[in-house]
């Protein structure tokens, strides 16, 4: 039983990573089909013809590069402040005691609970009234309010895990509060600020019902609007030049990705060499 383990483990991994990947591959096969041949009951996997136009069409039409790098730029830029605000916060919710750390948990909570739905008319509202309803940096607030309670849970898990008795040894050998923070418990957060800056990038990248609601000036849409525009107004999609423009917009997502894996994977405790 022992021999067949070990292929049985990389069978079932196999199948999920098919499973995980065949969307994107049925993605990526029909954004190089025709349009006569997505719209015919011969469904294959493989294109019958290669039509590689639909990327053209799709860089040409609707202003796809200038969304891509607004959405870009709201993505990076609340990322950024998703963990400037986030790390400080975790490390004193997880070395915090009594009360006041079950109070922030309980608003960590609370605030996943209530649907999107239910807060964007006060939000709508919130931010027309201070002038921000119609710009990428009011935008960037929004994406940074919603992602930051999630990420505060998740950084705090890692620096709860990360031995109080490293920071005291960091104090003993005669190191700040500043110091030790710098030198051995930030390094050993690596894995959790990469998971929590993917998760974040991620969110914002494809967010979409707070940039349907808050901007209104073609120039200021993000990628999710600007696909949505490839849907006609009778209802006719231009399928090859929208899976062509969701290629493409899945792109950046797998570059942060691959930059951030060595730091996703690398063990919580490798930074205590470091230290």
């Amino acid at each position: 039983m022992r021999v067949l383990a070990r292929p049985a483990q990389y069978l079932a991994l196999a199948a999920y990573l098919l499973f995980l990947g065949f969307p994107l591959l049925w993605l990526i096969s029909a954004s190089v089909k025709s349009s006569a041949e997505l719209n015919s009951l011969n469904v294959s996997l493989l294109p019958q013809e290669w039509h590689w136009d639909n990327y053209a069409q799709a860089l040409e039409r609707q202003g796809l590069i200038s969304s891509a790098w607004n959405s870009l730029t709201v993505a990076l830029a609340s990322t950024a402040l998703v963990l400037l605000i986030a790390l400080p916060a975790a490390y004193v919710l997880a070395r915090m005691r009594g009360r006041l750390r079950a109070a922030g948990v309980g608003w960590i909570l609370v605030s996943q609970v209530f649907p999107v739905v239910l807060v964007i008319l006060p939000l709508f509202l919130v931010l027309r009234t201070i002038g921000l309803t119609d710009s990428l940096f009011g935008l960037t607030l929004v994406h940074t309010t919603y992602m930051l309670p999630f990420a505060l849970w998740l950084l705090q898990g890692y620096v709860a895990a990360v031995p109080i008795d490293l920071e005291e040894a960091g104090a003993m050998d005669g190191g700040n509060r500043l110091v030790v923070l710098r030198r051995i418990v930030l390094p050993l957060l690596a894995p959790g600020v990469a998971a929590t800056a993917m998760f974040s990038f991620v969110s914002s990248w494809n967010e979409f019902f707070f940039a349907l609601v808050l901007l209104q000036s073609p120039e200021n849409y993000t990628l999710p609007i600007t696909l949505k525009m490839f849907v006609g107004g009778e209802g006719k999609v231009a399928l090859g030049p929208l899976a062509a423009g969701a290629v493409l917009a899945a792109i950046p997502s797998i570059v942060f990705f691959t930059l951030m894996r060595r730091k996703l994977t690398s063990g919580l405790m490798a930074g205590a060499v470091k230290g």
